[in-house]
């Protein structure tokens, strides 16, 4: 598999590299100009990086050809720009689904947040994020392509808890709080991908230490 990841440069999005390499997928990181390759992704066999503006079309569709799928692993961070929100996480994605559909992939996983669509919740005191989340959301779902949608809770940076806890897996709008580290996230990502059974579903994730683990495809197929 070749793996296109778009928001590479980011806190969940290298570590989805990461696990994606690990895995013997071949990776295009796909960063803006202006963002840093993470040290950890520094000469990493099977990873090409290309850099490109995500609303310039012709730039983004030539940088996903070639390419199996894609993980969408963008997001808009806190900023004075409240219309942010509205550009990375709503038609940010509709531009990458556009051009996904002209470079021919046909499989997508987008990062999205638990409580997408919420309008009381205090993060949309940001610009309205869940609300554009959820809007992205749709999009994805509308689109026709084989598409899965991951909602993490809180995000960890401590990647200890990774291999010490299990995932609370769940479907639309149960899950209200509750972290979970942002490695766990890269694996289950990349287990949707290789997992039939996670296509055209939402898939809510936290973790806790007294979860038992249990995979992904063994969830999918019982709930």
């Amino acid at each position: 598999m070749t793996l296109a990841i778009t928001g590479a440069s980011g806190k969940t999005g290298w570590r989805i590299a990461d696990e994606a390499l690990r895995r013997g997928s071949s990776v295009r990181a796909i960063l803006r100009p202006g963002s840093q390759l993470p040290h950890q992704l520094e000469g990493r066999e099977q990873l090409t990086v290309v850099r490109t503006e995500l609303g310039d079309a012709a730039s983004l569709q030539q940088a996903l050809a070639g390419c199996n799928a894609l993980v969408i692993a963008t997001g808009a961070r806190p900023s004075v720009d409240l219309a942010g929100p509205l550009k990375v996480d709503a038609l940010a994605i509709r531009d990458q689904i556009a051009a996904c559909k002209a470079a021919g992939v046909g499989r997508v996983v987008l990062v999205s947040s638990l409580c997408a669509g919420r309008w009381l919740h205090p993060l949309n005191l940001f610009g309205l994020i869940l609300v554009w989340k959820r809007l992205g959301e749709q999009w994805l779902e509308q689109s026709g392509l084989d598409w899965s949608i991951v909602r993490p809770g809180g995000l960890s940076e401590d990647d200890s808890r990774a291999d010490g806890e299990g995932i609370v897996y769940s479907g639309p709008d149960v899950q209200e709080s509750n972290s979970i580290p942002r490695r766990l996230v890269a694996r289950v990502c990349v287990d949707a991908l290789e997992t039939p059974a996670a296509i055209g579903r939402i898939i809510e994730v936290t973790s806790s230490a007294g979860q038992a683990s249990v995979a992904l495809g063994d969830w999918l197929a019982v709930s």
